[in-house]
């Protein structure tokens, strides 16, 4: 479990490096045609880096701004502008630990909630107070322990 937590405290770290790259947006035209054309060069020049045709380069322009381009494709356009391609995922909550807490307290509600209703058929309905103190406790031994079941559909 340790070398689990340090890796995953490594990786969290590194997402929260790149997390601020979530707030550009990604120009209307895409990122290549942005960039040729913000150096001033033609798509006949971008396709003879390439080692393609001018119609075929339009094509990898066209195919980045409706999101079916491969990461192949990326690289070997980062290559030619002389740049870098970065890739990487960001979570939407900020950190692998908000995401994991998001997913925890979902499951901990659904399974609290199941066994309040059951006790309420039975006329043993627990406080409002009890219900958060139990599911605060589930989120704890559900973080803890990382089932499988976290990661199904909630």
């Amino acid at each position: 479990m340790k070398q689990r937590s340090i890796q995953f405290q490594q990786l969290n770290n590194k997402l929260l490096e790149i997390s601020p790259l979530q707030s550009i947006p990604v120009p209307p035209i895409g990122w290549i045609k942005s960039i040729r054309t913000a150096l001033g060069m033609s798509l006949q020049q971008l396709g003879k880096k390439l080692n393609v045709t001018k119609q075929a380069a339009l094509d990898i322009e066209r195919r980045e701004r409706e999101g079916s381009i491969t990461i192949k494709s990326l690289k070997d356009v980062a290559n030619a502008l002389d740049m870098q391609l970065v890739y990487g995922f960001v979570p939407k909550d900020g950190s692998l630990d908000a995401l994991i807490e998001k997913k925890a307290t979902a499951l901990a509600k659904k399974i609290v909630m199941r066994t309040h209703q059951t006790m309420k058929l039975e006329d043993q309905a627990n406080s409002a107070g009890r219900i958060d103190d139990a599911i605060r406790e589930r989120v704890a031994v559900i973080k803890n322990e990382m089932p499988k079941i976290l990661w199904d559909s909630q």
